[in-house]
């Protein structure tokens, strides 16, 4: 496999989504490390415009050529944007994991939570130590 890229300025969960802040709204994706893992992604369900999600918990599933997986929300919020291009294309989450491949946008209702959340060299280290999302 090859290695990972990490993007600074952004928070990571051990789950392995990534949550940008984006004025009042939290943009969330999958990183570079779990989407290799994972292989070509082929499908992503992703929640509609509206939908309330919570923190830790699944927000959309995936389909890949080496598994399925939940993907969960890194804050709690309502998702009020969803990014069609990557259900109409679920390869950009592998090909631009933290560009075109971002999946939905939060309005947090705690925007604390993101204080919970690693930063990348938090990270680096937690996937150093042997955790694996």
């Amino acid at each position: 496999m090859r290695r990972p890229f990490f993007k600074s300025g952004i928070y990571y969960t051990k789950t392995s989504e990534w949550a940008e802040p984006r004025g009042e709204c939290v943009r969330v994706g999958l990183d570079d490390y779990s989407q290799s893992a994972l292989g070509d992604i082929v499908f992503i369900d992703l929640p509609e415009p509206g939908a309330i999600v919570g923190a830790g918990a699944p927000f959309a599933s995936l389909e890949a050529t080496k598994a399925v997986s939940d993907i969960n929300a890194p804050v709690s919020g309502c998702a009020v944007r969803v990014n069609r291009s990557v259900a109409d294309c679920p390869g950009l989450i592998n090909s631009d994991p933290f560009g075109e491949g971002w999946l939905i946008e939060i309005e947090p209702s705690d925007p604390a939570e993101l204080d919970k959340l690693m930063d990348v060299e938090a990270y680096r280290a937690y996937l150093r130590d042997g955790n694996r999302p």
